[in-house]
């Protein structure tokens, strides 16, 4: 049993590495990026990026709040991204 949670530990370390890793590719693209569209594409990875470093609190503590937060912010992000899209493409949000 100790071999499980000590590798269960290990996999969650290298998880909060990897996405932490690709927020900041993400954040990179997002500075650098030559257009709109991939700087709107970089904000919604992020976006994604940030519901698995929560998904991953939630795990590695235990609790089940995290995934209702993730499911919160998954929503937020879509809603923002269609909206940035739609104001980029059109000039307004709202027609």
């Amino acid at each position: 049993m100790n071999f499980a949670i000590d590798l269960m530990n290990f996999i969650l370390i290298i998880s909060f590495v990897a996405v932490v890793l690709a927020q900041i590719m993400s954040m990179i693209r997002l500075l650098i990026g030559p257009t709109t569209g991939d700087r709107i594409l970089a904000l919604d990875t992020m976006v994604v990026n940030v519901i698995a470093l929560v998904v991953l609190l939630g795990i590695s503590q235990g609790t089940r709040i995290y995934f209702e937060v993730s499911l919160i912010i998954a929503m937020l992000g879509f809603v923002s991204t269609v909206a940035y899209a739609r104001f980029v493409l059109r000039g307004d949000v709202i027609e």
